[in-house]
C-alpha cells in the first residue's frame, strides 16, 4: 500500500523506515487474557531511560547513566554497543572507549556484571526488575561518526555512546541531556512533551541515527516547501548563515522535484567549522568543514558536502542496498551496492548543484573529467569492479595503503562516473524521455514505500526498464567487470568527447613515486605498479636523502627530477631498513594527463537536444 509521507510524522514511520517487523502482524494470536502478542510484547518490553551530562568537559568523558525496568529483564542480560556507525563501513571498536562501568538496583545495591565480548556487558541482576547502570565514555576525536567533548562543545553519535539490550533493538527510549553551564541542545529526535532537554526515540535505530550538538552554536531556520529546517553552526567562521541556507533551499528544491516529496517533518544541518566530511542520518546530516570554507571554490565544495548528505535521506537511510537495514551492529553488513548507494549519490550532488545554477555545465562536465583522470590514473582500476570495491569497504576502503593505488578503486570515485555514464545511457536509448531519476523514484516507490530492500540485480532491471532496453553489456563490463570505460562511445551521444593533453605535448621524464616530507626526512610513500620506480627497486618507506649527490627535500626533489630527460640515469641514495644505499634508475617517459570533456565539432541536433534536456544549457 502506498502513504503518502507528506502525512506521517518521523514516529510514525519508524517501523517502516528502519524495517523493524511487527509481531503479530500477520496473525492476530492471543493470549488468554485476551491480548494479542504485539500488545504483550510491547508491554514486557524495557522502558529505558538515558541520561547524558558532561560536568567537566575539558576532561572529555561523557557521562551516561541508563534507567532500565522491564518485568520480564530476566536474571542476566547483556547490554551491547555498536562496534559501527551506519555511513561509515568500518568497524571501530566503540567500546574501547567506556570506562567507570557500574550497575546498581532500585535502591542503590551493587549489581554484580561481566564483561563477556568486546563491546558486551552481562548483568546477573537476579528479580530485580530495575537496574541503573553509568559509565563514562572518552570522548576526543571530532569525526562526524566518532565523539567529541572539550571546553568548546560536545558532539556524539549515540552508537558511539550509547548500549542497547541484546534482543531490544526494537525498544523505545528517551535521552536527556545535562548540558554544560548554558549551552543548548540541537539533534533530529523529536523533544518530550513538557520535558527540558529530552528527547525521544521509537527504537535504538532511530536513536543511533541521531547525532547531538551540544554547545554555544548559531543556529540559522528557514523553511522549504512547508517544512522547517535549520543549519547549526559551531566555532566561528567565515560563512553567511543567510547565504547558506537560502543555497541549501534551492538543493532542496532540486532534490524535491525528484522524488515529489520531503520525508520528514524538519531537518538539521550540524555543521562543525573543524575537520572535513559528512555522515548522513534519517532526518539530519552531520558536517565539517574548515572555518574559511565560505568563499571562492571551497563555498562549493561545502555545497557539494550539503547536496551530498542530503541526497542520502533518499539515496542510504531509505532506499536500501539488500545488506544495509536491519542493521547488525556487532558485525559487518557486506554489500555490493556502495556504488550505488555513495558512488551515485556523489554523482547526484554534481547535478543538484547544476540544476540549482550554483554551477554551470562547465564545471559540472569539468569535475566529471577530474573524476575520470583519477580513475584512469590508478592501475587498481583493472584489479578491483565497482561491486568488488563495495563488498571490501569494510577491510580496504578506510585503511589504505602504500599499494592501494596499484589494486583498488574508490566505489564513491568510479561509482559517481557510473552514474554520470548511466544517466546518459538511460537518456540516449530512451530518447531523452527517462533519466536516472526515474530510476531513483522507481527504487523509492517499489522498494522503500513496500518495506523492500534492493539488490544490485533490481538495480540493473530498473535502468533497463527506463531506458526500454538491455543495459548489461554495460553493468557486465563497468559494475560487475573492470573492463577499460569506452566513455566516448557514451559522451558521443550528447555532441561531447573527452580527450586529453596527449597530442603535440612534449614527454616528460617519469619516476612514478609519490613523497611526503616528514620533518627532515623525505620518505615514498607509494610507487605506481609498473613505472620506472616499481620496476627498479625503489621501495615505499625508502627515506631519499640524495639524487646524484644533491640532497633533495619536497621542494627541490621534483625539480631535479624536471631537469633529467627521460631515458636519463639517476643515483638515489635512499635510508632503509637502518643501511644507506645507492640506487642506479633509468628514468621513464610520460605526458601527463590532463583529461578534458569538449564538445564535438558540428553537433547535430539530437546531440544539442540531449545536451539542453541534461545540463539546461546550449552545447557549445
Amino acid at each position: 500500500m502506498h502513504t503518502s509521507l507528506k502525512t506521517l510524522s518521523l514516529i510514525a514511520l519508524s517501523s517502516v523506515l528502519m524495517f523493524i517487523p511487527v509481531v503479530g502482524q500477520t496473525k492476530k494470536a492471543t493470549t488468554k487474557a485476551g491480548q494479542t502478542e504485539s500488545e504483550k510484547r510491547n508491554m514486557s518490553a524495557p522502558q529505558i531511560e538515558f541520561t547524558v551530562s558532561m560536568t567537566k568537559p575539558w576532561t572529555h568523558l561523557l557521562e551516561v547513566e541508563a534507567r532500565i525496568s522491564s518485568p520480564s529483564l530476566g536474571p542476566d542480560f547483556d547490554l551491547v554497543m555498536p562496534v559501527w556507525t551506519p555511513g561509515s563501513y568500518l568497524v571501530r571498536e566503540y567500546a574501547r572507549h567506556v570506562q567507570d562501568f557500574a550497575v546498581k538496583d532500585s535502591t542503590g545495591n551493587a549489581i554484580p556484571w561481566e564483561k563477556t565480548e568486546k563491546n558486551s556487558w552481562r548483568i546477573s541482576n537476579g528479580s530485580a526488575k530495575s537496574v541503573v547502570v553509568t559509565y563514562r565514555v572518552y570522548a576526543n576525536e571530532l569525526t562526524v561518526r566518532t565523539n567529541e567533548l572539550n571546553s568548546e562543545h560536545a558532539f556524539f553519535n549515540n552508537g558511539a555512546l550509547l548500549m542497547h539490550p541484546r534482543n531490544w533493538i526494537s525498544a523505545a527510549s528517551t535521552v536527556k541531556i545535562n548540558p554544560y553551564s548554558n549551552w543548548k541542545v540541537a539533534t533530529g529526535l523529536p523533544k518530550v512533551p513538557g520535558a527540558e532537554n529530552t528527547f525521544r526515540a521509537t527504537n535504538f535505530d532511530i536513536l543511533y541515527d541521531s547525532p547531538f550538538e551540544v554547545g554555544d552554536f548559531v543556529e540559522v531556520p528557514f523553511t522549504v516547501q512547508g517544512k522547517k529546517h535549520r543549519f547549526v553552526f559551531c566555532g566561528d567562521g567565515n560563512y553567511d548563515g543567510k547565504r547558506v541556507a537560502t543555497d541549501a533551499a534551492k538543493i532542496i528544491e532540486e532534490a524535491y522535484k525528484i522524488f515529489g516529496e520531503l520525508p520528514y517533518e524538519d531537518y538539521t544541518f550540524i555543521v562543525n567549522l573543524r575537520g572535513g566530511g559528512g555522515l548522513e542520518h534519517l532526518n539530519s546530516t552531520a558536517l565539517q568543514a574548515n572555518k574559511y570554507s565560505f568563499r571562492g571554490p571551497r563555498y562549493t565544495d561545502f555545497l557539494s558536502l550539503v547536496a551530498h548528505e542530503y541526497f542520502h535521506l533518499w539515496n542510504v537511510k531509505r532506499i536500501r542496498p539488500d545488506a544495509l537495514g536491519p542493521f547488525d551492529y556487532s558485525n559487518e553488513n557486506y554489500t555490493k551496492s556502495l556504488w550505488v548507494a555513495e558512488g551515485v549519490t556523489s554523482y547526484f550532488e554534481s547535478l543538484l548543484l547544476r540544476r540549482a545554477g550554483l554551477i554551470s555545465d562547465a564545471e559540472f562536465l569539468s569535475g566529471k573529467a577530474g573524476q575520470i583522470e583519477a580513475l584512469q590514473e590508478r592501475p587498481g582500476r583493472f584489479q578491483t569492479s565497482a561491486e568488488e570495491a563495495s563488498f571490501d569497504a569494510w577491510i580496504k576502503y578506510y585503511r589504505p595503503d602504500e599499494n592501494s593505488i596499484n589494486n583498488q578503486i574508490s566505489y564513491y570515485d568510479k561509482g559517481e562516473i557510473l552514474g554520470f555514464l548511466l544517466d546518459m545511457e538511460i537518456r540516449s536509448k530512451s530518447g531523452g524521455s527517462r533519466s536516472l531519476d526515474d530510476v531513483m523514484r522507481h527504487l523509492y516507490n517499489e522498494f522503500f514505500k513496500k518495506n523492500r530492500n534492493y539488490s544490485p540485480k533490481d538495480v540493473q532491471d530498473a535502468s533497463e526498464l527506463m531506458a526500454s532496453q538491455s543495459l548489461d553489456s554495460f553493468f557486465s563490463k563497468y559494475v560487475r567487470g573492470r573492463e577499460e570505460i569506452d566513455y566516448n562511445s557514451i559522451l558521443g551521444n550528447f555532441g561531447l568527447r573527452m580527450s586529453t593533453s596527449d597530442q603535440g605535448s612534449r614527454e616528460q621524464p617519469y619516476l612514478g613515486a609519490t613523497y611526503s616530507q616528514q620533518g627532515e626526512r623525505l620518505t615514498v610513500t607509494s610507487i605506481t605498479a609498473g613505472s620506472p620506480a616499481w620496476e627498479q627497486g625503489l621501495n615505499t618507506g625508502d627515506q631519499l636523502l640524495a639524487m646524484d649527490g644533491q640532497r633533495v627535500t619536497q621542494q627541490n626533489f621534483a625539480q631535479y627530477i624536471s631537469w633529467k630527460k627521460p631515458g636519463d640515469k639517476i643515483t638515489l641514495t635512499v635510508f632503509r631498513f637502518d643501511e644507506i644505499l645507492n640506487l642506479t634508475v633509468t628514468l621513464g617517459g610520460r605526458i601527463p594527463p590532463d583529461f578534458r570533456i569538449d564538445s564535438v565539432e558540428n553537433p547535430n541536433s539530437t546531440q544539442m537536444r540531449l545536451y539542453k534536456d541534461y545540463l539546461k544549457a546550449e552545447l557549445r
